[in-house]
């Protein structure tokens, strides 16, 4: 399967300030231990199911079933970058429509934390989906253009990263309080 670069699905990056340093967040530490009901917590009722494991060579994956719009997606995101501040996650992720029809888009998903000041963090959630050659295929046999695609994924991605971003930042800001007091 090819990922067509050069082409952009969708766009969206949402911020959300929490009440804890920096140097107290590990957004790599609370994606790869994220409960399953807190993952569910973030964004109802989208969010069904999360977990991590790990590729055949041994990195580090985050595996998230969700609704966007009208489609069920399962995301397979492998890590390209974890850090405390900063998670680069690359997924072939596969979008079942309510019909039964399944395709499949890349999707680059950033976390992000960025000092606001001595007690504040800025989170932001950045998401940027590419289609790829099968995901072409699948539009021009159902009679969509690009445009149109892009036009309905946008609006159904922003929809959903504009409600999981304050979501995530307050998880996020929970565990680093817990880690902090010791629990």
């Amino acid at each position: 399967m090819k990922v067509l670069t050069d082409k952009i699905l969708s766009q969206s990056a949402y911020s959300h300030e929490i009440d804890i340093a920096l140097e107290k967040v590990d957004i790599a530490d609370w994606l790869f231990n994220l409960p399953e009901a807190e993952y569910q917590r973030c964004c109802p009722p989208d969010h069904i199911a999360c977990g991590a494991t790990f590729t055949d060579n041994g990195r580090r994956m985050s595996i998230n079933v969700e609704k966007i719009g009208t489609g069920l997606v399962i995301q397979h995101y492998v890590t390209e970058q974890a850090t405390a501040s900063y998670c680069r996650m690359n997924s072939i992720s596969d979008v079942f429509t309510p019909t039964g029809d399944r395709t499949q888009v890349n999707v680059i998903w950033e976390l992000i934390a960025e000092s606001v000041s001595a007690n504040r963090t800025r989170y932001t959630n950045r998401v940027t989906c590419h289609p790829t050659d099968a995901f072409m295929t699948f539009i021009e046999q159902h009679g969509q253009t690009f445009e149109q695609a892009a036009a309905a994924r946008q609006a159904a991605g922003g929809d959903h990263n504009s409600r999981e971003t304050p979501l995530f930042a307050e998880s996020i800001a929970r565990k680093a309080r817990a880690q902090a007091a010791g629990k």
